[in-house]
């Protein structure tokens, strides 16, 4: 077995699909540092291995600037969106889905595995088939155009994190709850002191997953911010198509691409750690 993993062949395929995967990222930081002029000719001849014949560094701040109606504002009000909604959503989801893993791992109550299997049922939904129930409900509570219908849903749990939580909470010996509750604690306090320290994988999962998700999207801002000043950055990256479909300025747009991924990759390699702990934690009864 030792000998297979050591064979040189593996390594050649490892290295084969890290470059598949790291392809479009180098491809898109090459455009970004391209000139105008150059950025076009590569878009148009089709060409798979650019060159930059000059760095183009300007073009990060010409991306920023260019946001929006308002030089500079456009991007700093995006960007400043997309913080205040992530933030809040990976709070929301990290707290919520624990708690209510917490009630289905740990609290005895009648319907309690049907309820749970009720709950894993909706993961079956497509998110198209509630996207016109949901948008009818936030705009009848004249939440359209604000950042709530972005954030409130995430404080009521996900039903995969919920799922990954329980899992993981069913494992923590029993004998860690009977010594809670004997000194007097009530299950809010268990929750809250014994749960989620124990859970940080899980959490790190849960945070890097939900941080990347709504980081990147785009459909759901899309549907419900319809002003400037309440655009996110993924939402901001449409304004650079024209009114033909194509795309004007293609090597502002890769530059703002580049920037906006830079938090996604910091999270991951600062959670890296946690990160693999938790892949593994569901693997390995206790």
């Amino acid at each position: 077995m030792n000998a297979s993993r050591s064979n040189p062949l593996w390594y050649l395929l490892l290295l084969l699909g890290a470059v598949v995967m790291l392809f479009p990222l180098w491809w898109m930081t090459v455009v970004s540092l391209m000139s105008e002029t150059q950025a076009k000719q590569s878009m148009g001849s089709g060409e798979l291995l650019p060159v930059p014949r000059s760095l183009e560094w300007g073009n990060y701040t010409d991306a920023m600037r260019e946001v929006g109606t308002e030089p500079w504002s456009g991007f700093l009000d995006a960007l400043a969106n997309s913080i205040v909604v992530t933030v809040l959503v990976v709070l929301g989801t990290i707290l919520s889905s624990s708690m209510v893993a917490t009630a289905f791992a740990r609290i005895r109550f009648r319907g309690r595995n049907g309820l749970f299997l009720v709950m894993l049922a909706t993961m079956m939904l497509p998110a198209q088939v509630t996207m016109i129930p949901l948008f009818l409900l936030f705009r009848g509570l004249g939440w359209v155009d604000t950042l709530l219908p972005l954030v409130v849903p995430a404080f009521f749990g996900s039903a995969f994190f919920i799922f990954m939580y329980r899992q993981f909470i069913a494992q923590i010996p029993e004998a860690l709850f009977e010594a809670a509750r004997i000194d007097g604690c009530g299950w809010l306090e268990i929750w809250w002191r014994i749960v989620l320290p124990l859970c940080r994988p899980v959490t790190a999962i849960t945070a890097v997953f939900t941080f990347i998700f709504v980081w990147n999207d785009f459909m759901t801002p899309l549907i419900y911010l319809h002003s400037e000043e309440q655009a996110t950055i993924a939402v901001a990256l449409n304004s650079f198509r024209t009114q033909f479909g194509g795309i004007e300025d293609v090597h502002l747009l890769m530059a703002l691409s580049v920037i906006t991924m830079i938090p996604c990759i910091v999270l991951f390699f600062a959670a890296q750690k946690q990160f693999i702990e938790g892949l593994g934690a569901g693997a390995v009864k206790g």
